[in-house]
């Protein structure tokens, strides 16, 4: 019974999957690259504040509701990168309720990476890094 239990806990521990945070400063020159996906998480600012030139919009109001459309979504990226506005509340939410559902679903999406943009989106502005203004959805990161 012991060794069984052992076995349980050596297999979740195996595979869980855990959550890093990446600075604006080192982001930046990453985030255009193809293994790369930026999640944007915040609900309506989105569209008055701008965003991160070709990140993907999942707000989270409704993220539960189109998880599975976003692991579909970003099915050839190994890195995730989730932000709101500060990255205080709903992005760190949002990821662990992704790392939640791959856990459960124990499928092999390629999904190696999953962080969290220190300060959000608030952060990366006032650190003067380019913000796109476009109305496009998804955005084609053709700005800035």
């Amino acid at each position: 019974m012991v060794r069984s239990i052992f076995s349980f806990f050596a297999k979740k521990k195996k595979m869980a999957r855990s959550i890093s945070y990446i600075t604006s400063t080192q982001l930046l020159p990453l985030h255009r690259r193809p293994n790369i996906a930026i999640i944007d998480v915040r609900d309506e600012e989105r569209n008055y504040d701008g965003h991160i030139a070709g990140s993907l919009h999942y707000a989270s109001g409704s993220f539960d509701d189109r998880i599975s459309h976003l692991v579909q979504n970003v099915k050839d990226k190994d890195t995730l990168v989730f932000h709101c506005a500060l990255s205080q509340v709903r992005g760190p939410t949002c990821a662990r309720r992704l790392v939640n559902y791959l856990d459960e679903k124990k499928q092999d999406t390629g999904i190696k990476n999953i962080m969290i943009l220190e300060r959000g989106f608030n952060g990366w502005e006032a650190a003067g890094k380019p913000v796109c203004r476009c109305a496009d959805v998804p955005c084609k990161g053709d700005c800035a």
